[in-house]
């Protein structure tokens, strides 16, 4: 596993709420969007993936801006996001300790009963947690990226993740080895050469 998604899963994981380094914490949204700013001008040098990088930032600004909008005012603990990326092995890294995708979305869909149903619902169908805004195309919009350059990309909330699996062109929904608070996502973006 790679070093920062290791410690972005340690402490997504850790029942009792733990410190993250301050490098990597975003403790509220205007702080995560000028290191998401950094990151997305780092991310434009990269000369081997100009017709995806916009496509890449903006997945990973609405991922790192669903854990702020959908956790304002309930964060169960640890408050704000550990943001984190590493230019030389192309990856970048979000967690948070918030409510998790099933909390927030059973208040709007209250048949979803367990995590992989949420992240089934989150993936695939226009629905929000902020209803009654007209919202709720944010990860739909993240899947399309994925699949459309076959990026190697994680998502877990609670005790489920979605994976892109390459022979299937697509996310799978598998069981996760440790459950987690919150969400965890990692979004690999290598060279064509590897790809």
């Amino acid at each position: 596993m790679k070093p920062l998604l290791t410690q972005a899963q340690m402490w997504a994981s850790d029942p009792k709420e733990t410190t993250v380094p301050s490098e990597y914490h975003c403790q509220d949204v205007s702080v995560f969007r000028a290191r998401w700013s950094k990151f997305e001008a780092e991310l434009m040098s990269l000369s081997d993936l100009t017709d995806s990088l916009p496509l890449i930032a903006a997945s990973v600004g609405e991922i790192g801006n669903n854990s702020f909008d959908h956790n304002v005012g309930n964060w169960p603990d640890a408050r704000g996001i550990f943001f984190a990326h590493d230019m030389q092995k192309r990856y970048v890294v979000i967690a948070d300790r918030g409510q998790g995708v099933l909390s927030t979305l059973v208040r709007v869909k209250p048949s979803l009963a367990t995590d992989a149903a949420a992240l089934q619902t989150a993936f695939t169908e226009v629905i929000s947690g902020r209803a009654p805004e007209a919202r709720g195309n944010g990860l739909k919009f993240v899947r399309k990226v994925v699949r459309r350059f076959g990026l190697p990309f994680m998502f877990q909330s609670g005790e489920a993740v979605f994976r892109y699996d390459a022979g299937a062109g697509d996310l799978i929904l598998e069981t996760a080895a440790t459950p987690i608070r919150g969400i965890l996502m990692s979004l690999s973006f290598p060279s064509r050469q590897t790809i």
